[in-house]
């Protein structure tokens, strides 16, 4: 039985990648999640933003300098809360290339072109394997146009891409007018792959304070439908890599994936309820229903039901829409 995989030009000995979460940030629980048969890891972003304050730090201590915008600037965390400063990420991945090995892939989250996509220049000279752009952006200028976004989404890749040798890929919202496309021309400014999609954390509302509070949901298994879809659109047009990250929780959510062209899939939630060696348990049952279906490789089932190769491709299109509609009855 053959559970490797090719991702991103990385040799994988499965489709099981760990995304990117706290469990990076302890080299202990990093054995754990190989030694249970992880085949990757995806280290916690490092945020544009947290760059940004670094570099302010360093213009404020030098030239005396003061915050402009600072009322804005109060609705990110303090320097001190987050979990990784650009220093501390740099020896945390080191260390993770010292105590696995498995690949590591460091990740940068941005949303416009800037000096903060230098770091990927420094993740490659600790040791990254792969670099994860999430491109997380939230557009509520209106005089910004749809097209200029992705405009600037692609100028970061080509500027990242030019600047390393280790292969790059894409975490993508699902909120573009036509993610086909807008993937094979990320894949033309140097993209290795793509992962879809990002998980949007939506805020809500305090009735009592009258005001605007995050939240913290892990998935759950009904939002693997949507990256299902979109798996088996894009997964023909693409010549790289593909990731389904989002509502992955069982060995069945993991075989919809790959049936529906996915090199790998990124589990974060399940592993968060249910702990490291629970991957253990979803590779076992990943190979029994392989053996059990006859299949010999997961590159044998990789795709078999992508829209150019499932029986009823209108499926996946208007069909399934209107036909969902009109089968309710009151």
């Amino acid at each position: 039985m053959k559970l490797n995989t090719n991702y991103l030009g990385l040799a994988l000995d499965n489709p099981l990648v760990i995304g990117a979460s706290p469990y990076c940030d302890s080299t202990y629980i990093a054995q754990q999640l190989q030694d249970s048969g992880a085949a990757a890891i995806v280290m916690r972003s490092l945020f544009e933003e947290q760059i940004d304050a670094e570099q302010r730090a360093l213009v404020h201590h030098v030239e005396g300098s003061a915050d402009s915008n600072a009322e804005a600037l109060s609705y990110f965390p303090s320097y001190s809360e987050y979990q990784l400063t650009p220093d501390h990420y740099l020896r945390q991945l080191d260390q993770l290339k010292k105590a696995v090995s498995i690949p590591v892939i460091a990740s940068l989250n941005g949303c416009r072109p800037g000096g903060w996509t230098d770091y990927a220049r420094r993740f490659e000279i600790a040791g990254a394997d792969a670099v994860e752009l999430n491109l997380y952006q939230l557009v509520t200028d209106p005089t910004v146009p749809g097209d200029q976004v992705e405009a600037d989404m692609l100028e970061t890749v080509r500027s990242v891409a030019a600047a390393v040798r280790i292969p790059i890929s894409v975490k993508l919202s699902p909120f573009h007018t036509s993610p086909v496309h807008f993937c094979a021309a990320l894949e033309n400014a140097g993209a290795a792959g793509v992962v879809l999609f990002n998980r949007f954390y939506q805020p809500d509302f305090n009735l009592e304070d009258l005001e605007v509070f995050p939240q913290l949901k892990l998935s759950d298994p009904t939002e693997l439908l949507l990256r299902l879809r979109w798996l088996a659109i894009v997964s023909p047009h693409l010549r790289g890599s593909i990731s389904a990250t989002g509502g992955v929780h069982s060995t069945e959510d993991i075989i919809k994936a790959l049936l529906a062209g996915a090199h790998t899939v990124q589990l974060v939630s399940v592993v968060l309820k249910n702990g490291p060696r629970f991957v253990a348990t979803l590779l076992a049952g990943l190979k029994n229903w392989l053996v059990d279906h006859g299949y010999d490789s997961v590159e044998q089932l990789r795709g078999t039901m992508n829209l150019c190769r499932c029986p009823d491709p209108a499926a996946f299109e208007r069909a399934n829409y209107i036909k969902i509609l009109q089968s309710w009855k009151v």
